[in-house]
């Protein structure tokens, strides 16, 4: 199953959140939609090495330097871009359809606990998808958790970590990633069945294979 398929992507502005694949699933879900997409952030990322970023864009320069898929934001410390200071969310969406924002951050650890301030949810945005890394499951806190003082569940079980995002909420679909063994799947059906039905998909990012649990 496609993962736009999977998650139900529709026009707009989607938000994606959590971690254990945010960036990843940003850089598929381009490749996989059709027509213009615009690939930005509410808080700090690299930019792309696989589309064309622009820096301080006007709209006139977006249309431009059109290519199907490009990223926009304002320079950043560390070589990173930020939010785009020239172009506002709904700018974007008269530019292109498909408007994919990466609104959290997670040091590339699998399981984050959010601080009060996040995530930086975008206004408008018609999905906010939660990414966990199913790496992280049964790992120590410290070892797998970005801010693991504000993990407040006993440990990092399915059970926990479906507590923590019933808990902090702010998303409407959960992607369990890096689910690459029977056995991972496995922990992310025993995530599911402590969530809402029909909100988790699970599967393998960088093998592109996904399936709707529950």
């Amino acid at each position: 199953m496609r993962i736009r398929d999977a998650l139900g992507i529709t026009e707009g502005i989607t938000a994606v959140i959590g971690s254990g694949g945010k960036t990843t699933l940003l850089h598929v879900l381009a490749d996989e939609l059709p027509g213009r997409i615009l690939l930005c952030t509410t808080t700090r990322m690299y930019p792309s090495d696989t589309y064309k970023t622009l820096r301080d864009p006007t709209p006139e320069r977006v249309r431009e330097d059109w290519a199907r898929v490009l990223c926009v934001g304002s320079p950043a410390e560390k070589g990173k871009i930020g939010p785009c200071r020239s172009l506002s969310l709904e700018e974007m969406i008269k530019l292109a359809p498909y408007v994919l924002v990466e609104a959290d951050g997670s040091r590339g650890l699998p399981l984050k606990a959010h601080a009060p301030w996040e995530p930086v949810l975008p206004a408008g945005a018609s999905q906010v998808i939660c990414v966990v890394g199913a790496s992280g499951f049964g790992a120590p806190p410290d070892q797998a958790v970005h801010r693991p003082e504000l993990w407040t569940a006993p440990d990092t079980s399915p059970a926990s970590v479906a507590e923590m995002l019933l808990r902090e909420g702010g998303w409407n679909r959960v992607l369990v990633n890096q689910c690459d063994t029977p056995d991972r799947l496995e922990l992310a059906r025993k995530l599911a069945e402590r969530l809402p039905a029909g909100t988790v998909c699970a599967g393998s990012l960088e093998k592109r294979e996904m399936v709707c649990l529950q």
